[in-house]
């Protein structure tokens, strides 16, 4: 049999558990706003980036390289684990400070560990997953990000993010009749969330625009269309 806890251990432990229940419960909206472009205003639930929650963007490195931008430009790391074709060329031109940019290529089966450590010292981590993630894995993952108050961006699919981003529709311009020059790109981008993030929304941006970064597009966003198999690489 075990033994009963001394009357002066239980409220000290107890105290410890809602401690830490607390902690890991703690609402989005108590979380801090982590600056972003102005062009994500209207499509983000909940109008930005907010500190400890999760954001996966689906089927666009293009998109997930603009979020990263914002928290970058105000001085925050980032860090971004399992996409070797994560081009600094490209990060840099949507203003990413390469100074204060982690690379991990290949993290191999160990990602998550990686994940996690990261997530103990730098503010936005981005990571594709390989293979599933169990749900105690994804629990014990979420509470870090809370605690530390970390960004996490997926690129995919992630079990209970707060926040998901998509492109729906992609169209370029420059080209005419055949010649020319690729200028920008009109995208529309669906975003929703869960909870109190639960709204749907659509905007239309401009990914890159002429200036090479992610510009606002005042029109309202046209339906969406179906991208074709050129256009999913290109995104």
């Amino acid at each position: 049999m075990t033994a009963p806890l001394a009357p002066a251990d239980g409220p000290s432990r107890v105290e410890e558990l809602q401690a830490r229940i607390r902690g890991m419960q703690a609402t989005r909206l108590d979380s801090k706003l982590v600056p972003t472009h102005p062009a994500f205003e209207r499509v983000l639930p909940g109008g930005s980036l907010r500190e400890g929650t999760v954001v996966s963007v689906e089927g666009s490195t293009t998109l997930l390289m603009a979020l990263m931008a914002g928290p970058s430009a105000s001085g925050r790391w980032s860090a971004v684990v399992g996409m070797p074709e994560f081009g600094v060329e490209a990060a840099a031109r949507f203003g990413i400070d390469l100074e204060r940019l982690v690379l991990v290529p290949d993290p191999g089966r160990q990602w998550l560990t990686v994940v996690a450590a990261l997530a103990d010292v730098i503010p936005v981590v981005a990571v594709r997953p390989v293979g599933g993630v169990a749900p105690a894995e994804t629990s014990r993952l979420t509470a870090r990000l809370r605690q530390r108050g970390t960004v996490l961006l997926v690129a995919g699919e992630w079990p209970g993010s707060d926040a998901s981003l998509g492109v729906e529709a992609s169209e370029w311009h420059g080209l005419e009749l055949g010649h020319g020059h690729l200028s920008d790109r009109d995208v529309v981008v669906s975003a929703g969330g869960r909870g109190e993030f639960g709204r749907r929304a659509r905007s239309r941006l401009q990914l890159p625009g002429r200036s090479l970064a992610v510009e606002a597009v005042d029109a309202a966003p046209p339906a969406p269309v179906r991208l074709d198999e050129y256009e999913r690489r290109a995104v």
